[in-house]
């Protein structure tokens, strides 16, 4: 593999580029200045990066921000809109502190192996230290980088607010996610299949570690650039690992384990990554890198979500398996550490239990039942070929489930029962039959089961239709939807009245929404 100019300290020339960023002074301090910063990742020997600075971004205006992520940085949100704070939002200038990056990594991308990638449009600015922790800050869409290769280095305002109202979303649900703080934007002219506008994204996570982050080195043999970025996910996020036999081995349970738990809350909430290449994958179980993502409509097991899988390789179904294969790419790169091909499979071996014992304990909280016991398995398989027959919204199914009459004295809402989802009413009223005997066996009162299942089943999920209604809306300048739709999607379990139309089966043209890598 051929060596690239990951220890250059400047960026690949780009036409036209205006004055590079400037570090903070005290005339432009703002809260980003004011920051603990803790830059343990830039800490990495030089051949972990590039140290540059993020493109200038032209006449930055801002779009939105997440209260709650500004919150967890002790921010006031009100401090984002000041000059000072947009500047840095749009990487126009670096504050005091920071040592801005980007990361070389690698990975395999539908099944290939892809060779080197790298942090092609993003720009880790460092971390700062919160009361829950260092967090890293990163401008996605901030320009160009040696990893770049023939991208222009920028995120249109299109991905950009998907990215943010789906990261909060994942966040308001209970999903390990890296999350989104703010995003600004520009009139700077970017061509897609069209041409769109530019926009830059701040994303937070205590670490954009990836498994492709340990595979670059281990296609490079090298061994010590292996072992210092194990050692520095091992002291930094996994230290119990370190009191192990084979704290490398033990690393590698510990993410099996951690992955494993986050598909299960994908496929609880019908959520479809799109791109799980191993670049794609964090080494703390986190959703990284909003792309092609969608959450089922109707539910269809083999829905895919981006279009240019044209295999469906990533499809719903898909996404335990091919979680499971990252896994074995990540232990072919930790190899080298832990030097045993049996304690490698015994790390990862349990991936499959840990996902079908969690997935079962999720849809039995889903269906309000406490207890497994002899035949669930048969009735939920049937559920499962109802709601796949009759392409029944996965999301409204389970939230309406939690009213569904138990007695002649509880009978359905008109109009909003889970009955009137479904074509074949007859069907579905038989395994309504059996459902109601397995609840009863429970021995538990109807009314602490309603509220079991609605803490459990959103309500409230970011459908495609909704964020391309706030899309549509930002592109004219209109960023109220932005604000509206994730005050929203923060309290996703929450009945909210007068946001009733949020959780409405989505409308006929919903279904010729189609979104793919481009971004």
């Amino acid at each position: 593999m051929p060596h690239s100019p990951i220890n250059s300290v400047e960026a690949p020339p780009v036409a036209d580029d205006p004055k590079p960023a400037v570090a903070g002074d005290e005339a432009a301090a703002g809260v980003f200045d004011r920051a603990r910063w803790n830059n343990r990742f830039a800490g990495l020997p030089a051949a972990f990066g590039t140290r540059l600075a993020p493109t200038p971004l032209p006449s930055p205006y801002f779009v939105a921000a997440s209260a709650p992520a500004a919150a967890s940085l002790g921010i006031d949100p009100r401090e984002l809109i000041e000059s000072a704070a947009i500047e840095v939002l749009a990487g126009n200038r670096v504050p005091a502190g920071a040592r801005p990056m980007a990361a070389v990594y690698s990975g395999h991308q539908f099944g290939v192996w892809a060779g080197q990638l790298g942090d092609g449009r993003a720009h880790l600015l460092g971390g700062v230290e919160t009361a829950d922790g260092v967090v890293d800050l990163q401008l996605k869409g901030a320009g160009r980088t040696p990893y770049s290769r023939m991208g222009d280095g920028r995120a249109v305002l299109r991905s950009s607010i998907r990215e943010f109202l789906c990261s909060e979303a994942m966040h308001g649900l209970g999903i390990p996610t890296t999350r989104a703080l703010a995003i600004v934007g520009s009139d700077q002219p970017v061509i897609r299949e069209t041409v769109e506008t530019a926009a830059v994204v701040m994303r937070m996570a205590p670490s954009f570690v990836r498994f492709g982050s340990f595979e670059h080195w281990a296609s490079q043999n090298r061994v010590d650039e292996l072992r210092a970025l194990a050692d520095h996910v091992v002291d930094t996020f996994y230290p119990a690992c370190r009191d192990a036999a084979d704290p490398y081995q033990a690393l590698l349970a510990a993410v099996t384990e951690r992955t494993a738990r986050s598909i299960v809350q994908w496929q609880s909430v019908g959520f479809c990554h799109g791109v799980m290449n191993t670049d794609n994958m964090s080494v703390l179980g986190l959703t990284l890198d909003y792309g092609p993502f969608g959450f089922l409509d109707g539910f269809d097991a083999k829905h895919v979500c981006n279009h240019t899988d044209e295999r469906g390789r990533y499809s719903y179904a898909n996404q335990p398996a091919v979680a499971r294969w990252n896994l074995y790419c990540l232990a072919e790169a930790l190899m080298p550490l832990i030097d045993d091909v049996d304690r490698a499979e015994a790390a990862v071996a349990p991936f499959k239990t840990l996902y079908t014992d969690g997935m079962a304990a999720s849809l039995h909280a889903k269906l309000g039942l406490v207890e497994e016991r002899d035949g669930d398995s048969a009735l939920i398989d049937a559920l499962f070929a109802l709601l796949q027959d009759g392409r029944t919204d996965f999301t409204i199914f389970f939230r309406r489930l939690a009213d569904l009459g138990w007695g002649t004295d509880e009978p359905p809402r008109p109009g909003r029962s889970v009955r009137d989802l479904f074509v074949d009413r007859e069907r579905f009223d038989a395994w309504a039959v059996d459902y109601r005997a397995r609840l009863m066996q429970e021995g538990r009162e109807a009314g602490a089961t309603r509220v079991a299942m609605r803490s459990v089943n959103p309500g409230y999920v970011l459908r495609n239709h909704l964020a391309e209604a706030a899309i549509v809306a930002a592109r004219v300048g209109d960023f109220t939807e932005i604000e509206r739709l994730s005050r929203v999607l923060q309290r996703p379990f929450d009945d909210q009245p007068g946001a009733e139309r949020y959780a409405d089966l989505p409308p006929a043209w919903a279904g010729s929404l189609e979104v793919s890598c481009s971004s």
